[in-house]
């Protein structure tokens, strides 16, 4: 599991939409399974590499619908039941009146917060993923989504390669590497303990939300 931290506007997200060619380099290579990622196909990355943004794009039609976006009649119900199990969203589809078939309207604004992230991340979860992206996934859903979220983690990461951005330190720190991101370059790299005895940013930026380097 990776981790990338740094303030905002330092070039995390970036990272995460390089992965999948939201934006491509101008310069330099991006690598997934020691590919350049422009040798791959489009459609074929997107499913190896799923991507969860902080803003869930959602489109009006059927909760099933959106689950099986772009999946043109590849996706069992097994599929995406299995995926809406793992993000922990089974049991707020369920509630609705209509369950799957339950009509959202555009972006999903009868939905909150939470339950567009939840859904947003049972969609990336589809195709089961050899990679998995989550950009600021929890930090505008309220504590009951992010408690569901943080629930899912363990089954949401388990057998493939992860990268979480995330702005709070507490999320990261028990992070295998954690790439310490400023001003669009990769500053820091190391774990927690390491990173807060070098003193750097990353010991900063703990320090400035914890008020203590001691970890």
């Amino acid at each position: 599991m990776v981790r990338v931290r740094g303030a905002t506007g330092a070039g995390k997200s970036t990272i995460a939409r390089l992965l999948n060619r939201s934006y491509d380099v101008v310069k330099g290579q991006v690598l997934v399974d020691g590919v350049d990622v422009r040798e791959w196909d489009l459609v074929a990355l997107r499913r190896h590499v799923g991507l969860v943004h902080q803003d869930t794009v959602l489109f009006s039609g059927s909760i099933e619908a959106n689950l099986r976006l772009g999946a043109d009649g590849e996706v069992s119900r097994q599929d995406i039941e299995r995926a809406v199990e793992m993000a922990n969203a089974r049991r707020f589809i369920e509630a609705l009146p209509q369950r799957y078939a339950q009509e959202i309207s555009e972006r999903g604004t009868n939905l909150s917060q939470g339950q567009r992230q939840l859904l947003a991340i049972a969609r990336a979860l589809v195709y089961n993923p050899a990679v998995l992206v989550l950009d600021e996934a929890t930090s505008s859903v309220d504590p009951e989504s992010e408690a569901l979220i943080q629930d899912a983690m363990a089954r949401l990461l388990a057998g493939r390669t992860s990268l979480i951005v995330a702005h709070r330190l507490s999320t990261i720190q028990g992070a295998d590497r954690i790439l310490v991101v400023h001003r669009g370059r990769i500053r820091e790299e190391g774990r927690h303990a390491a990173l807060l005895r070098h003193g750097g940013i990353y010991a900063r930026l703990y320090e400035l939300q914890f008020g203590s380097r001691t970890a």
